[in-house]
């Protein structure tokens, strides 16, 4: 019989060799690279308090504690409003025992901005069961003892979810592909602040509004809206193409948290209006989903 001291040591071993799948898989659970180390840290609590004694597959038990610590963790987030103030500031220096604006970027572009955004807008409950299953292929019958519902109701909490995830788009597809262009073009612009690759991007009589405080609500020809585009150069490399309504937009999202929406008109090619939300209310009457 294996003595109470062994089974600590071997549970400790396998759990630093599970460690990186766990952190992935919180990653994308709840968005955070900070909030995924602790809830890796909370479930080697929990798991050390339980034991292992008798678990024949110690990875899937270790996801399925993970998976009920990030649940909690998503549930305390919906009931504790995140503070937007500051939403176009620099990204935070990093914090000590934290992870820092460059390693949370990493981070983040590993999953995909876009895929962070819309799974934020997901209720706790569906983003578990979708993460689990269609991320990481847990079976529903083990989604379900987390999420505590049956077997058939995890696996449409998943379907409801995947829906929002790829949602769907009037656009035929090589429309939808050229206009994908036209924005990639804005971004890669935008990114590298190259004022002649914004201007030719843009059509000519562009308007930009915005509801940022303190901006100018409308600016109108393209030399000056590309002026005012490159000096935000710094925030376009957290911008990735998104399905806004289902139109094509760009989402702004540092760490894979939104913070700005790009509602975008293409016609003939360029871009003719940009529509800038920032408004927390704004953002979340918007319905976002993958433009892949």
């Amino acid at each position: 019989m294996e003595r109470p001291q062994e089974g600590a040591v071997a549970l400790a071993e396998r759990f630093e060799r599970d460690r990186r799948h766990l952190h992935g898989v919180a990653h994308r659970m709840l968005g955070s690279a900070d909030e995924a180390q602790d809830a890796v840290q909370e479930t080697w609590l929990r798991a050390g308090r339980a034991g292992a004694d008798g678990v024949e597959n110690v990875t899937g038990w270790l996801t399925t504690i993970l998976g009920r610590v990030c649940l909690d963790m998503l549930r305390a987030r919906r009931r504790r409003p995140e503070d937007l103030t500051g939403l176009l500031a620099e990204p935070a220096a990093a914090t000590p025992g934290g992870t820092g604006p460059e390693e949370e970027a990493v981070l983040a572009e590993s999953v995909g901005l876009a895929l962070l955004v819309v799974l934020d807008r997901l209720g706790p409950a569906e983003r578990v069961a979708f993460v689990l299953h269609d991320m990481f292929a847990v079976p529903f019958e083990q989604i379900a003892a987390i999420v505590e519902r049956s077997p058939v109701a995890a696996k449409k909490l998943a379907s409801r979810a995947r829906a929002r995830v790829h949602g769907a788009t009037p656009l035929p597809a090589a429309d939808l592909a050229g206009r994908r262009k036209v924005v990639e073009a804005f971004l890669a612009a935008s990114r590298a602040g190259d004022l002649e690759a914004l201007v030719a991007v843009l059509d000519p009589d562009v308007v930009r509004r915005t509801d940022l405080p303190g901006a100018v609500p409308v600016l109108r020809g393209a030399r000056r809206v590309a002026e005012e585009t490159r000096g935000n150069a710094a925030h376009a490399r957290f911008a990735r193409p998104i399905l806004v309504n289902g139109a094509l937009g760009a989402a702004v999202a540092p760490g894979g948290r939104l913070r700005v929406v790009l509602l975008l008109t293409i016609i003939g090619g360029r871009v003719v209006a940009i529509d800038v939300v920032t408004a927390p209310a704004a953002l979340d009457r918007l319905e976002l989903s993958l433009a892949d």
